[in-house]
């Protein structure tokens, strides 16, 4: 897997699919283009974007982070519900295919969240490429704008955006926010102070918020 992951770097960088399978020891385009359409869904002359996808662990169980070049696209627990669709909608919006590996970002991610839940981070600085429509973008920029260690409600996120009769969508954004902790969604609940739903799980949800207000 590392010989095809340093193939498809040397590819993005532009360099002849020809060369870059005999240089990283295959016998032939053929046989490299076998192993590259199996893995990213099409030939190695064709330029599709590549997300590489990381498994590691946190103090609420495993995680999965996915990057493109730019970015970190998804950051999920692996148990969340409907992550398979999430990976397929990434591929789509993205037009690319998941390998296995890392990058900057997705080590970076790691770095991050391990102090995130050490306590030590309150903050992230890691690059996010997060796909979505432009109402969505701006419900996640308002979700960051919560502070860490305290919590909000859809509709004082729909007030914040000027828009006061979108408490709905804004729940729809909220939910379709692929990047857990990172696009603090876990620091939405109801308007009543009762907990709402959380893609990976209410207990984590009230662990994630204690958390926060015990490191203020």
């Amino acid at each position: 897997m590392q010989r095809v992951n340093v193939a498809l770097q040397e590819l993005k960088s532009g360099r002849a699919a020809t060369d870059v399978a005999l240089d990283n020891g295959y016998e032939s385009l053929s046989g490299f283009g076998y192993i590259y359409k199996r893995l990213t869904g099409a030939a190695p002359t064709q330029a599709t974007e590549v997300i590489v996808i990381h498994r590691f662990t946190t103090t609420l169980g495993p995680m999965f982070v996915c990057a493109t070049e730019r970015g970190v696209c998804l950051l999920e627990f692996t148990d969340r519900r409907m992550l398979e669709t999430e990976f397929r909608d990434i591929q789509r919006l993205f037009n690319a295919r998941i390998v296995t590996g890392e990058n900057s970002h997705t080590r970076q991610t790691v770095k991050e969240i391990s102090e995130y839940f050490a306590g030590t981070r309150r903050q992230f600085e890691l690059s996010v490429d997060a796909p979505g429509s432009d109402f969505q973008q701006s419900v996640w920029h308002e979700l960051r704008a919560v502070p860490y260690g305290q919590t909000s409600h859809y509709q004082a996120i729909s007030l914040g955006m000027n828009k006061p009769n979108a408490v709905r969508a804004v729940a729809a954004a909220n939910g379709a926010n692929r990047i857990a902790i990172v696009i603090p969604c876990h620091r939405i609940i109801g308007k009543d102070g009762k907990m709402t739903g959380y893609g990976g799980g209410i207990s984590r949800k009230e662990w994630l918020i204690e958390h926060e207000r015990n490191n203020v």
